[in-house]
């Protein structure tokens, strides 16, 4: 049909166009998804008359905080059809109260954003308003969204109404900061957690709506949209009302891909492969690669992550990869990926991951922070785990050279000679001074009287004789240090006591001139350094921060007799924090 210019006419419209969110914004308590614990307890409330004054909903955004709220709001003031109807959890939906509160139009249902009217003066509205009774609800209803938006003032204000507000008033508050909202507020309402909807829950939901929509959407579009969605029907009716719009309602994953940048599942896997294999030039060709198609590095890193996470799920569940929104290529990758690696070597990804994701984060070009986390995570994929490193050590030892593979200089070669073999995990050093057992009579050096002093709990006491004090002279039940300027001075007094109440015979404690002995600390440090230097010179350990550039000796232990492996730490150079194996001393 054309007009008298001779331009063609627009079609007469049935209406303005209402986005998916708010056309299928739930109606009653069955079409609220993922919440049926929730709708259980209202639906158990509300039979048995066991109303509250006060709600308070939580949840992330998107999940139907405020369609929850709406919904109570008309279960309580609800008439039926007939107008004789009470409070029920299935609304009628036709009564003149049911269609005023759908359509927000309900002189007794306030509604009141609170990101927007905070003040005290704005609940001195709501307070001055409950004394009245309904025009022509059963209830005055007072939702408040995004309540933790009120100041200090206007909470307290409310309190006292809260509290014991009229028969005749109802509160719905709404958060997704539960945290910010006062504890003596939330001790007023009855808490109602709405949890995230699972991704199969949105996946079928949206394939409803599709079908009304007679939109044909693929069901991999579908599950990315539910994945992006990350629990909110709100975030994934608007992505897939903006997929519907962009593939003028034909849409596929590609498509899907293509809209919110992100990174092809099969290229996210083959990357992965590359990388556990050390294979550099595959893993940064693959990762520049996804980068010029226009995927963010961010995302690949957070793939590359939910990727470790869920064959890291494989190895210890295997059923956890059967759901449907896993392709049965993916499951078969996957299971490969679980079986072949192990559980450090998963877990040291995941810390990496999330160390270089932080870095990707905040680095001015993203795509070069990103390769370096690639390439720090290949040189370190054929570094042995701790237990496989023990082993080795003991049957065979390093080489000195690196390895001669992708992966870098991480790798390990055993040595073929005997003497390495022959080698044990053990240093031979000389115990500490002054650490034989105490005698059952008492203390028989200065070292045994700060050790009874430590297992009776006098750990002042014990600091200060360790660190401030040093002895000019010792024989049990007499004394003679010389105390450092830090000391306490009350020090000798009640050492005399402690004593005493201890081992039950009297202790002479005098106070010299004389320089003495070193303290007990400065001992202890001197000792540790000869300790390192024999350890250093060991040529076990020589091979070994041979064999890790960067590694170092982080801590020296004297192993008791009831220690069979007492192990000190080396930090490997990946910026992961791992101890990965230790040395006998």
């Amino acid at each position: 049909m054309t007009d008298e210019a001779g331009f063609m006419a627009a079609p007469e419209s049935e209406g303005p166009y209402r986005v998916l969110a708010r056309k299928y914004r739930p109606k009653t308590f069955s079409e609220l998804i993922g919440q049926d614990a929730m709708v259980k307890t209202l639906a158990n409330a509300i039979a048995s008359g066991r109303l509250a004054h006060a709600f308070i909903l939580t949840g992330v955004r998107g999940v139907g905080k405020t369609s929850t709220a709406r919904l109570i709001a008309r279960a309580l003031n609800c008439i039926g059809p007939d107008g004789q109807g009470g409070p029920t959890v299935d609304p009628c939906g036709v009564c003149p109260q049911c269609v005023a509160i759908a359509e927000s139009r309900h002189v007794d249902v306030l509604e009141m954003d609170a990101a927007s009217r905070t003040g005290v003066d704005d609940i001195r509205e709501i307070i001055e308003g409950v004394r009245y009774s309904p025009v022509s609800a059963r209830f005055k209803i007072y939702i408040i969204d995004e309540v933790h938006m009120l100041t200090r003032n206007a909470f307290n204000a409310l309190l006292k109404t809260l509290e014991e507000p009229p028969e005749h008033v109802k509160f719905l508050f709404a958060t997704t900061e539960i945290r910010k909202v006062p504890v003596t507020v939330l001790s007023r309402c009855q808490r109602f957690d709405l949890r995230r909807v699972e991704a199969q829950t949105l996946t079928n939901h949206f394939r409803a709506i599709c079908g009304k929509e007679g939109a044909n959407v693929d069901d991999k579009a579908l599950a990315l949209i539910s994945r992006a969605a990350e629990g909110s029907v709100r975030d994934g009716l608007s992505l897939l009302d903006q997929a519907i719009a962009h593939g003028a309602g034909q849409v596929s994953e590609d498509m899907v891909r293509d809209m919110l940048g992100l990174a092809d599942r099969a290229q996210i896997l083959d990357l992965y492969r590359a990388i556990m294999a050390g294979a550099v030039d595959s893993a940064l060709g693959n990762l520049r690669t996804q980068y010029n198609l226009g995927v963010d590095p961010v995302v690949i890193l957070q793939d590359l992550l939910e990727l470790t996470h869920w064959i890291t799920r494989l190895k210890v569940v295997p059923d956890a990869g059967e759901d449907s929104i896993t392709s049965e290529s993916e499951r078969l990758i996957g299971g490969e990926l679980a079986r072949d690696l192990s559980i450090p070597i998963l877990t040291r990804a995941w810390q990496m991951l999330i160390k270089g994701l932080e870095e990707t984060r905040i680095s001015p070009s993203p795509i070069a922070a990103a390769e370096m986390v690639v390439i720090r995570l290949c040189y370190v994929a054929d570094l042995p785990n701790p237990g496989d490193l023990v082993k080795k050590l003991t049957q065979g030892g390093f080489s000195g050279g690196a390895a001669g593979n992708g992966g870098g200089g991480g790798g390990y070669v055993p040595s073929g000679g005997g003497a390495a073999r022959a080698q044990n995990l053990a240093i031979n050093v000389q115990a500490a001074p002054d650490s034989v057992p105490m005698a059952s009579a008492g203390p028989r050096s200065f070292a045994e009287v700060v050790a009874l002093l430590e297992n009776n709990k006098e750990g002042t006491l014990a600091h200060h004789l360790t660190v401030n004090v040093h002895l000019v002279k010792f024989t049990p039940g007499l004394l003679d240090i010389r105390l450092r300027p830090e000391c306490a001075s009350d020090v000798p007094n009640k050492l005399s006591a402690k004593l005493r109440e201890l081992t039950g015979r009297p202790w002479i404690i005098t106070i010299s001139q004389e320089s003495g002995d070193q303290s007990l600390k400065e001992k202890d440090v001197a000792h540790k350094a000869k300790l390192r230097s024999e350890a250093e010179a060991n040529p076990l350990v020589r091979e070994i921060l041979t064999a890790f550039p960067g590694a170092d000796i982080t801590d020296i232990r004297v192993r008791t007799d009831n220690d069979e492996h007492d192990l000190d730490s080396l930090i490997l150079p990946d910026g992961s924090d791992d101890d990965m194996f230790g040395l006998d001393d």
